[in-house]
């Protein structure tokens, strides 16, 4: 799911011609799915952990953006607020995920 959101955000800002901007928040939203594969793929529970939180630390950082980029124009409303309500499914399966890290490496 994370991977569809950053493909969401380069569709969306593809003719955005603030290339900071846009630069920004395509970076942002990149970020989430790479840091899940990356911490997934981490043989050290603490190094997992670490992207995961990294992960979600992406996440806020793309919502100020959206919320910023649907303030100031760049971004429609209505794909803000899907974005927002991905992402907030997507935090909430990311905290699970690091719970049952931190469970099954406490039970080991």
């Amino acid at each position: 799911m994370s991977y569809q959101v950053s493909c969401s955000i380069y569709s969306e800002t593809k003719e955005l011609r603030d290339w900071g901007f846009k630069d920004q928040i395509t970076r942002s939203g990149l970020s989430v799915p790479s840091n899940i594969a990356e911490g997934i793929e981490r043989q050290g529970v603490k190094e997992q952990i670490q992207f995961l939180y990294i992960a979600k630390a992406s996440f806020a950082e793309l919502i100020t953006q959206a919320m910023i980029g649907k303030d100031i124009g760049y971004l429609e409303a209505d794909f803000v607020d899907e974005l927002l309500k991905k992402t907030e499914q997507i935090s909430v399966m990311l905290a699970g995920l690091i719970k049952s890290i931190k469970v099954r490496n406490q039970e080991s």
